[in-house]
């Protein structure tokens, strides 16, 4: 199919970008990695008057440390992210994670900024971010406003950006002494969105679980923090009576959706499967 006609813009500075996204308003939408908007455009899901292609705003494609943390910039590719160095060594549950990321081409173009401003419930990077206690930065006419990412994401394709507002990178904390992570996630396919998903994060004391936070993905509109299966857990070995009481707080945790390609009861199940997984790859570490 093809799209619906729109008008097309590049704005090469922030200024030239915002003035275009008063200008059209709720009509106009921005153009990152295109890998979603694309395919919308394609089958007129989306039919917008405007397409702002931000791709050539200056500074936002880097990745750094700085002292407030790992910073990536909202236009770094996903395959960028794959490949830093900064990143398995900053924050290697994202490392972990950007393989799961569709397929190498949706990575090769992709981009963090736009996952994580489209907020698709499924998305692998969301759920890290959560669990790394991150905070997205975004930039409106005039300043910036940084969001803890527990906060951004509201809904199913829904976040805390208010009109005007843009993503321009997230700030990942420091990696702290003691503290591992892993994620893992199950899919009918791979490259396909994962069925469910799962970002651990945690404080490790010898064998000892501290502060454990579990971020499942694909299990409801927002990523989902287990909290109920978090306390379970906390201050206790993962050993099997452990992971065994926290799948069994996960049926209260969480509430996943049922749809064509899983039932919800079958989402639990992944769920309290990719957790003992995850634990115990965690513990390897």
């Amino acid at each position: 199919m093809k799209p619906a006609p729109f008008a097309y813009h590049r704005p090469a500075s922030m200024t030239e970008a915002f003035d275009l996204m008063e200008r059209y308003g709720p009509g106009g939408r921005l153009l990152a990695g295109g890998q979603s908007l694309v395919p919308a455009l394609n089958m007129r899901l989306a039919t917008p008057a405007a397409v702002i292609d931000i791709n050539r705003l200056p500074g936002l494609d880097g990745i750094r440390v700085t002292p407030e943390g790992l910073v990536i910039g909202a236009l770094c590719r996903h395959a960028a992210v794959e490949r830093s160095p900064l990143v398995a060594r900053h924050a290697p549950l994202v490392a972990q994670a950007m393989p799961h990321i569709g397929h190498l081409a949706i990575r090769a173009r992709g981009t963090v900024g736009g996952s994580i401003a489209l907020a698709d419930p499924a998305a692998e990077l969301p759920a890290c971010l959560v669990a790394l206690d991150a905070t997205v930065r975004a930039a409106r006419r005039g300043g910036t406003r940084d969001i803890a990412a527990a906060a951004f994401f509201l809904g199913i394709y829904t976040t805390a950006l208010g009109p005007g507002e843009i993503v321009t990178e997230v700030v990942i904390p420091r990696p702290r002494e003691g503290w591992r992570s892993h994620f893992g996630e199950l899919a009918r396919r791979a490259g396909d969105y994962a069925l469910v998903g799962l970002a651990i994060n945690s404080r490790v004391e010898g064998d000892v679980l501290l502060e454990p936070r579990l971020v499942f993905t694909g299990v409801g509109p927002t990523p989902a923090r287990a909290a109920g299966a978090e306390g379970a857990l906390a201050g206790r070995r993962p050993d099997p009576p452990a992971i065994a009481g926290a799948g069994r707080a996960l049926d209260a945790d969480l509430d996943p959706p049922a749809d064509v390609h899983a039932s919800a009861a079958l989402r639990r199940q992944l769920a309290r499967v990719l957790l003992a997984r995850g634990l115990r790859g965690l513990m390897e570490s």
